[in-house]
């Protein structure tokens, strides 16, 4: 099988990358070699997808079993990529988010079929739009898409907890061994699932060259559900420390950092428990396995394997301690 993965270095999608080529898949990645990310088995398209002109050059005549495309946000990209690719691949596969499920949701059991609407995410909404265009697409003129929606996806580079430096995200360790305190969104017994790449890359790969999936959409995730409150108290357990936490509502926390709205209100703060009957229907041999107290011990690994990776955001943490004064005097 033929693949183009446009991206594929990426958080979630590097590990589907890897497993592709295991599996004997001939994988072609688009991108502009910045990330410094080397697969080996892989073959490399140097060129910038969001320059139409260009990508047409380089992919000229080139026809693929599946192309997936991981850096897609907006709906003027699904254009592009319905130029560049139709009659030229038996599917096209666009990575949404589950960020783009009903918020707050009607039901906290989240199936596929969940209405799709965010009014506090931008990021979500054409993430939304960008769905109903291929979807469209496929109605009017047989485009074979198949839509996928990760939710919160971590590999073992990244710490992703809630409140969090995402460029830095070993900022929130460093604070629990010091014995700083770490704020949680509401009383923290949110329920929520993360999922380590490794699992998530299973359940997508079954996906590829899947004709039965044409025109459907799946999400991938661990069937684990913790709390808040148990992902930051196993993340400091596993680097021998307390949890110091103090509960911090979310329209408080967006009063002081209100580019968090669309993370809190339209995704994390409410529970969200992901049904995955679907896409174990459809890739029958698909099971995460990688355990939340597993994986966040492989993250850690990670970064304590080099201390350069261990890089702390001064400006989260000063931002962070003064929302925590800030709460405990009013709340005193």
């Amino acid at each position: 099988m033929k693949v183009l993965f446009i991206g594929g270095t990426g958080t979630i999608s590097t590990s589907s990358s890897t497993l592709a080529v295991q599996r004997g898949i001939e994988l072609w990645l688009l991108n502009r070699g910045k990330r410094g990310i080397d697969i080996p088995g892989t073959k490399t398209i140097k060129a910038d997808i969001n320059n139409e002109t260009e990508a047409r050059k380089v992919l000229n005549d080139m026809h693929f079993d599946a192309v997936v495309n991981w850096i897609a946000f907006t709906p003027d990209q699904i254009e592009r990529d319905i130029r560049l690719f139709s009659g030229k691949v038996n599917q096209y596969i666009f990575i949404s988010s589950s960020s783009v499920y009903q918020k707050p949701a009607a039901h906290y059991i989240i199936t596929e079929s969940t209405p799709l609407v965010n009014p506090y995410w931008e990021y979500s909404r054409n993430k939304i739009a960008c769905e109903e265009r291929l979807m469209k697409e496929y109605r009017e003129n047989g485009f074979p898409f198949t839509t996928v929606r990760p939710s919160l996806t971590y590999n073992d580079r990244l710490i992703p907890l809630v409140i969090n430096s995402w460029s830095k995200s070993y900022t929130v360790i460093d604070r629990m061994k010091k014995g700083k305190k770490i704020l949680i969104p509401g009383d923290g017994n949110s329920l929520w699932t993360i999922t380590h790449a490794d699992d998530f890359a299973k359940g997508f790969l079954g996906l590829l060259g899947n004709r039965q999936s044409i025109g459907h959409a799946f999400h991938i995730t661990s069937d684990e559900v913790l709390t808040w409150n148990q992902f930051y108290e196993e993340a400091a357990r596993a680097v021998g420390a307390k949890a110091e936490i103090v509960h911090i509502p979310s329209d408080t926390i967006v009063k002081f950092c209100p580019w968090e709205q669309g993370s809190l209100h339209g995704d994390k703060s409410v529970s969200c428990v992901f049904d995955n009957r679907k896409i174990k229907c459809f890739v029958p041999d698909f099971t995460a396995t990688i355990t939340w107290a597993q994986g966040i011990r492989r993250t850690l690994e990670w970064f304590q394997a080099d201390k350069s990776r261990m890089q702390i955001d001064d400006d989260a943490n000063k931002l962070w301690d003064r929302m925590i004064a800030a709460w405990e005097k009013i709340s005193a």
